[in-house]
């Protein structure tokens, strides 16, 4: 499968192990992972669709919470449709765009992935972060 070409800024960024490409078994379940948005907590997620990865922040455009029904699973019962499980917003594993239900116009945020050597990487951005899980906590400096 060829290499999709990567976003100028992403390609700039250091690429974050996602997993092995062979455990995205299409229309399957999804790797899910955690990173920062805009410097909170959240959770991205990578499936394979048409021979496609694709990854997504793991919140709905129309209530912002994570909408796998089990870890993993977002796909509805035909494995048409990424749905929330909340409210029921089904929207195109292809590009995130809403393709019925509460999300309106709304869009998932994508993630940039790219598979390389068997591989899946995903690229922070501006906005989306890794955790730094060696980092060690804060302290405030005394008074």
């Amino acid at each position: 499968m060829p290499e999709a070409a990567l976003p100028p800024a992403a390609a700039e960024l250091p690429a974050q192990h996602l997993c092995a490409s062979a455990d995205l078994a299409e229309r399957g379940q999804a790797r899910v992972f955690d990173l920062l948005l805009y410097g909170a907590p959240a959770r991205g997620f990578a499936l394979r669709f048409d021979g496609r990865v694709v990854g997504y922040v793991n919140r709905c455009v129309h209530v912002p919470t994570e909408m796998d029904w089990q870890e993993g699973q977002f796909l509805d019962m035909d494995r048409r449709w990424i749905l929330c499980s909340i409210h029921g917003a089904a929207y195109e594993p292809a590009d995130g765009r809403c393709a019925g239900g509460p999300c309106g116009r709304g869009k998932l945020t994508a993630i940039t992935l790219q598979e390389r050597d068997g591989q899946v990487y995903w690229y922070p951005s501006r906005d989306i972060r890794p955790v730094s899980f060696d980092a060690p906590p804060s302290e405030s400096a005394p008074a």
